[in-house]
């Protein structure tokens, strides 16, 4: 799934936009803001995959706004009524210009060039061994080499590392997208570990840096049945 939100002071864009959004099964709508303020406080606690961003809003104009997010990890989509705007849209490193009124097909098509950016990221970050996360008003770089394990606390996650521990808002599912699976299980709902990382198993928990973690039921049989083709 990729996370997304809609900024536009116009609430009929913001009602097409969320119906368009609803059609496509890979895309969870987070929020939609004619406030582009309050889409930045929530921008400034949560990363999300993709904004759809409209350009022509009162305070503050969306070009101006799209300098303050993160593009390296979030794809912009401008949604205008202003064909003007396109070259600048793309001089900000925009995935892709929307000129309204959005027909589905355009916005289908745009949302596959975003999911192929994100991908392409998300595979990169894989490759060297990291990822990126929000945590305290920033984009933390975690070496996938050193997590211990991560624990999840409702919407947040908290990433234990050799001598400290991340607290991100973001949830196990998210997370676990990001991680390799061949490196990584969930083995409870509130647990994901390293396979590397563990010392010990016994039927219902693992040990971890002496700390014992629960095997969830529903999660047994896959876990065992990976760790079984590990030892054999």
């Amino acid at each position: 799934m990729l996370s997304c939100i809609v900024i536009d002071d116009e609430p009929l864009a913001v009602e097409l936009l969320r119906k368009h959004i609803a059609k496509i099964y890979f895309l969870d709508l987070k929020g939609t803001f004619t406030d582009p303020f309050e889409a930045r406080k929530m921008l400034e606690q949560e990363s999300v995959d993709i904004v759809f961003l409209d350009i022509q809003m009162p305070d503050i104009n969306g070009i101006e706004f799209s300098k303050i997010i993160n593009k390296k990890n979030t794809a912009v989509i401008f949604t205008t009524a202003f064909s003007e705007y396109a070259v600048e849209g793309f001089n900000v490193d925009a995935i892709d210009y929307l000129l309204k009124p959005i027909e589905y097909d355009r916005f289908l098509k745009s949302v596959y060039k975003a999911k192929e950016y994100i991908d392409y990221i998300n595979n990169q970050e894989l490759q060297d061994g990291y990822i990126f996360v929000k945590s305290d008003y920033q984009m933390t770089k975690i070496n996938l080499k050193d997590i211990i394990y991560i624990e999840g606390l409702d919407d947040y996650i908290k990433i234990y590392l050799p001598q400290k521990s991340i607290l991100t808002l973001m949830t196990l599912k998210t997370i676990s997208q990001k991680l390799p699976p061949k490196e990584f299980l969930r083995i409870h709902r509130s647990y994901i570990v390293p396979i590397s990382k563990i010392e010990n198993i016994s039927k219902s928990k693992v040990k971890i840096a002496e700390k014992e973690i629960p095997i969830g039921i529903s999660y047994s049989d896959s876990f065992f049945s990976v760790m079984d083709k590990k030892m054999n």
